[in-house]
């Protein structure tokens, strides 16, 4: 073994996209790779200083997004160019935008899974700790009984060590399954 030293390195990271509207209402996206589940229904994300995070002290509101195979250059773009600098970088990433029916928030039509968000505190400075109000799916990546199927969803992970994307692989095994014959 190898000591690689104390470094940010978590696997499978997702990529966030979190939309969110300014004081005029236009919409903005940001990619945000730190974060993940705090409790049955919140989920964390760590922020520095950003549009996003200017936005969201006015609306204490958010989608979540998760990355795909199909939106990875759109997703990097969306990290890489700030609103304060390009305001169109909706346009540019080519995304469609509709107002979440449940948050005030933007819905971006190229993600098949979104969480729509509240913003339920900032520990720190820039933890930003939501609940989710409600997920909205494209059917498309649905089961017959209306859950996620793997197969036919690609989310993206991010890579903090290489600072690259992948896409998930293939199933591995069943949870609270596979182990029970070693009990």
């Amino acid at each position: 073994m190898k000591d690689l030293g104390a470094k940010t390195m978590m696997f499978p990271m997702p990529v966030l996209i979190l939309g969110t509207y300014d004081k005029d209402g236009n919409a903005n996206a940001m990619n945000a790779a730190w974060g993940g589940i705090a409790d049955d229904n919140q989920v964390w994300v760590c922020l520095g200083k950003h549009k996003t995070t200017e936005n969201l002290a006015l609306t204490k509101e958010a989608t979540i997004a998760f990355g795909t195979v199909e939106t990875v250059k759109a997703c990097d773009y969306v990290g890489l160019v700030s609103a304060n600098k390009e305001p169109d970088k909706i346009k540019k990433a080519g995304w469609k935008v509709t107002k979440s029916a449940n948050v005030n928030a933007p819905l971006f039509d190229v993600f098949p899974l979104t969480l729509e968000c509240r913003l339920l505190k900032i520990v720190d400075g820039e933890k930003y700790l939501f609940q989710i109000v409600n997920i909205v799916a494209d059917e498309k990546i649905l089961d017959a009984e209306g859950k996620v199927d793997l197969d036919k969803y690609h989310p993206i992970i991010y890579d903090t060590a290489s600072h690259g994307y992948f896409e998930f692989g293939g199933r591995v095994g069943n949870a609270f399954s596979d182990g029970k014959d070693l009990a």
